[in-house]
């Protein structure tokens, strides 16, 4: 369970948040990738999911080695 004090955004915050698409969004939602609360008709995403896949997907860049013009 999780704590009542947690910060949930909006489908249109975490797409504004992230740059994904808000269809993508409610893609994953309906298809129960991600985990979301409902409130009567709104959903909402919690934060913590959203930093989890932002940190998840971080990638660090690679320098080109041996690059030839």
């Amino acid at each position: 369970m999780q704590k009542a004090s947690a910060q949930l955004l909006t489908v249109n915050e975490a797409a504004a948040r992230t740059g994904r698409k808000v269809s993508t969004w409610r893609r994953d939602i309906l298809l129960r990738r991600i985990p979301y609360v409902k409130l009567g008709r709104s959903v909402r995403i919690p934060v913590e999911v959203v930093d989890r896949l932002i940190r998840d997907g971080w990638r660090e860049s690679v320098e080109p080695s041996n690059v030839s013009t």
